[in-house]
């Protein structure tokens, strides 16, 4: 039980980027994994995981030009 709850803490950046779907969820995990036993390293990650989600830009056709929509 201690042993699983130390183990969400340790990858605590990667949980977060992976429920918020970042885009660079697996870069997040492997600088977590390989120096999230530094403070640092994994103050980075949790910081990296929190940082905007990039979603894809989307276009839509008005008056047979393309627009780009603006995402509030």
């Amino acid at each position: 039980m201690a042993i699983g709850i130390l183990i969400a803490a340790y990858f605590f950046p990667a949980i977060i980027a992976l429920l918020r779907g970042h885009h660079n969820t697996l870069a997040i995990f492997l600088l977590n994994l390989f120096f999230g036993w530094t403070f640092f390293g994994w103050l980075g990650a949790l910081i990296w995981a929190a940082t905007v989600v990039q979603r894809p830009i989307e276009y839509r056709m008005v008056h047979d030009e393309r627009v780009r929509c603006s995402r509030f």
